[in-house]
């Protein structure tokens, strides 16, 4: 079976076409600028050249036409025909507690999600016009809604309630539902395979990295807290992302400088965290650069990071009364050695030894702690994409 996976922003739809007889990519690419000038497709066959097409896109209905057409064209195609496409899975931000897992869609679950997007206003009204599109180009073939907040609906209340007035959580369910599920899922199941342990026997730490970042507690292959909240500001520090702050800050800042409510959200949102602290960018690799040719500011961003995350993993590691791996991913988590080294290092009093030489040597699926840690450390590649398209045909095959 075929599965399209389709994580579709505000003016963008991100795709995958994969083969899951051989869980194998046979395309992936990115329709980009969508209702804007200099719309555009960015076509990936394996194997074959990429292939840039630009044409005018005033929906994302105009776009899901292009990608498929994209995908039978015979010359830059993979398949012969959408009949070849068996089923379609979506990325979805916020199921809020509506879904504690991925289902197939219909018009109970569209409506779900649509009741979600208070919860998630920049991402849910995106996820729907992307399904919207898929719906109305290809009618007949099942759809799989498969939600970022689903994995951490195992937390008990004791992790996901806020000190708040409970009416809060009640009436408008204000509590922590965590993200970047389908990668903390995806990468603590294949931490369990690559030690050879079932993950229910596991305690394990996962640390997805990059722009967005977020830590997890899995208990026995069970998410029992998480590092976002409400939303994805809550946390880590991140690229643009405050993370944990004191929330009095708010008014202070509404207050001294005369902002208002949107001002504060778009500086703690988009003009914080790396890029903040460093003023300089939100990149880790700018950062690291920086940082090294002796910038303080980019020094300082970079401990900060580091911190924090370790703060984390010691937290966590508390919570589930021990700790058996710690597994690193995502774009920094995966690519930056000096990162992992400072979350490393001073882990020692739980039993973490890092082999420096591995860690250096670009580790992908592979152990970076010694034949003697007692706690395994593991830098994985993350694959939301195959998650979902596992989802997807477990759902569809019933």
């Amino acid at each position: 079976m075929n599965i399209l996976v389709i994580n579709a922003g505000s003016s963008s739809l991100k795709y995958q076409l994969i083969d899951m007889d051989a869980e194998k990519v046979l395309a992936k690419g990115l329709v980009e600028r969508i209702g804007i000038e200099g719309a555009n497709l960015q076509h990936r066959p394996a194997g074959k050249e990429e292939v840039r097409i630009e044409t005018p896109m005033k929906d994302h209905v105009d776009g899901m036409k292009l990608v498929l057409d994209a995908l039978v064209d015979k010359n830059h195609g993979v398949i012969a025909s959408m009949d070849e496409i068996g089923a379609v899975g979506h990325r979805v931000v916020h199921g809020g507690e509506s879904f504690k897992e991925s289902v197939l869609i219909d018009d109970a679950v569209m409506a779900a999600i649509e009741e979600n997007v208070p919860l998630a206003p920049l991402h849910n009204p995106a996820n729907i016009m992307g399904i919207k599109a898929c719906l109305s180009v290809m009618p007949k073939t099942p759809m799989v809604a498969v939600f970022d907040t689903a994995f951490h609906q195992t937390m008990p209340a004791k992790a996901y309630l806020y000190g708040l007035p409970i009416d809060l959580y009640r009436r408008l369910k204000v509590r922590r539902y965590g993200f970047h599920g389908t990668s903390h899922m995806y990468v603590s199941k294949k931490a369990a395979e690559l030690l050879g342990k079932p993950v229910e026997s596991l305690k394990i730490v996962t640390c997805h990295l990059g722009n967005g970042s977020s830590v997890s507690a899995v208990d026995g292959g069970r998410s029992v807290d998480t590092s976002m909240g409400l939303t994805p500001l809550e946390g880590l520090m991140m690229g643009t992302r405050c993370g944990d702050m004191d929330p009095a800050i708010v008014k202070y800042l509404m207050d001294r400088d005369h902002l208002s409510i949107e001002d504060v959200d778009k500086i703690l949102n988009k003009k914080s965290g790396l890029l903040g602290v460093s003023d300089l960018s939100s990149d880790m690799r700018d950062i690291t650069s920086a940082a090294a040719s002796g910038n303080e500011d980019a020094a300082n961003a970079l401990e900060m990071f580091c911190y924090r995350i370790k703060k984390y993993i010691g937290a966590y590691a508390a919570a589930m009364g021990g700790l058996d791996v710690i597994v690193l991913t995502a774009g920094i988590g995966e690519n930056v050695a000096i990162v992992r080294e400072k979350v490393l290092s001073g882990l020692e009093f739980l039993g973490v030894k890092m082999d420096k030489v591995k860690n250096e040597s670009r580790p992908k699926d592979v152990l970076i702690s010694t034949d003697d840690s007692k706690v395994k450390v593991l830098v994985i590649a993350t694959d939301e994409e195959m998650t979902i398209a596992r989802d997807t045909q477990r759902l569809v095959k019933g």
